[in-house]
């Protein structure tokens, strides 16, 4: 039995494919809940969890999330428990890891091998990535690129090229893209936190500069983003959409200006160019054709020009992220398990 775990919206939006995988295939599994998100999961993400961590209240975030998951063993009691599944690199897959190799369980890490090699980009990300690759059995890479990164580090256990599982789920809504004026904005990545009134200061002046296109800023709710709405005046600032309604919108955007890992896999799969807000990223394979790096709020003008006219992607060029049939290829190594 293998137990999957999630505490944000990404991470279920991911492992969602998975568990509906392992339904079809009759995989028995257990969910585990660890809290960290708890107001954007939807209601259907809460439904079938058989365990829920508690994240208690602390002087920091970080430090709460980890040692709130280490002193819950209540966890680890199911029997017959033979591999614990987390995604990605948040610190509560980071702090799983952790508690199951304490206890000799196997992890399989899925979506495995990411990196930019500089613990500050992103911040906490890249420092827990590297601490679970150092401690899974299988490691479930989305591209050629990450398993290549495991492969130089020598890390224990087995590496598999699979894809990314968020975009199996827009292959079963097969969403046909379209292009109009829109313009999807997201921002709230930690490491940007500090430089938030300079992005919106100079989002607000594109929004300005391009006028015929339409701007739309879904604000993420962290009190850090919050506090510097005010500063977008001409950027039309929404609500958080839920995961369908924005993937819709997602699919008939011009182009997005994002600092999210998880939408430059997204947007590539729906033939859409994204500007990427960071000074580095780990998802590389899609820089230059799918993405371009903005490492600066004074590089904003500067990539908003290049795209708006040249902002459909190659016709050659395919998705590098998959073919959106990851949780099938999931179900595959765990197969070789069972011989």
């Amino acid at each position: 039995m293998i137990l999957l775990c999630y505490g944000t919206r990404p991470e279920y939006i991911k492992m969602l494919p998975v568990m509906e995988e392992f339904d079809e295939a009759r995989i028995e599994y257990k969910v585990l809940f660890t809290g960290q998100h708890t107001d954007l999961l939807p209601a259907r993400a809460r439904a079938n969890i058989d365990h829920e961590l508690h994240i208690k209240e602390g002087h920091n975030r970080l430090d709460s999330i980890v040692g709130s998951i280490m002193e819950q063993p209540q966890i680890w009691l199911d029997r017959g428990l033979t591999h614990v599944m987390v995604q990605g690199d948040t610190t509560s897959a980071m702090a799983v890891g952790l508690a199951a190799f304490h206890r000799k369980i196997p992890v399989i890490h899925l979506e495995a091998g990411l990196r930019t090699y500089d613990n500050e980009n992103p911040y906490p990300e890249e420092f827990n990535r590297q601490v679970i690759s150092r401690l899974a059995s299988v490691h479930l890479c989305p591209t050629n690129h990450d398993a290549k990164n495991l492969r130089h580090e020598r890390v224990e256990g087995d590496v598999y090229v699979i894809g990314n599982t968020v975009l199996d789920n827009l292959r079963k809504k097969d969403l046909k893209p379209s292009y109009n004026n829109t313009v999807i904005i997201t921002m709230h990545r930690r490491e940007n936190h500090e430089e938030i009134p300079d992005w919106f200061i100079q989002l607000d002046r594109v929004a300005k500069a391009f006028g015929e296109l339409d701007f739309i800023y879904y604000a993420h709710p962290n009190p850090n983003i919050q506090v510097h709405l005010d500063k977008l005046e001409t950027v039309n600032v929404q609500k958080a959409l839920p995961y369908d309604e924005f993937v819709e919108q997602l699919a008939k955007c011009r182009f997005l200006i994002t600092d999210s890992g998880g939408l430059q896999e997204e947007s590539s799969f729906l033939r859409k160019k994204s500007i990427v807000c960071r000074k580095k990223t780990e998802r590389v394979a899609g820089i230059g054709t799918f993405s371009i790096l903005c490492p600066t709020s004074n590089d904003l003008y500067r990539c908003v020009n290049e795209i708006q006219d040249d902002f459909v992607p190659p016709s050659d060029y395919e998705c590098p992220y998959g073919d959106g049939y990851t949780a099938r290829n999931i179900v595959t190594v765990l197969r070789t398990f069972e011989k």
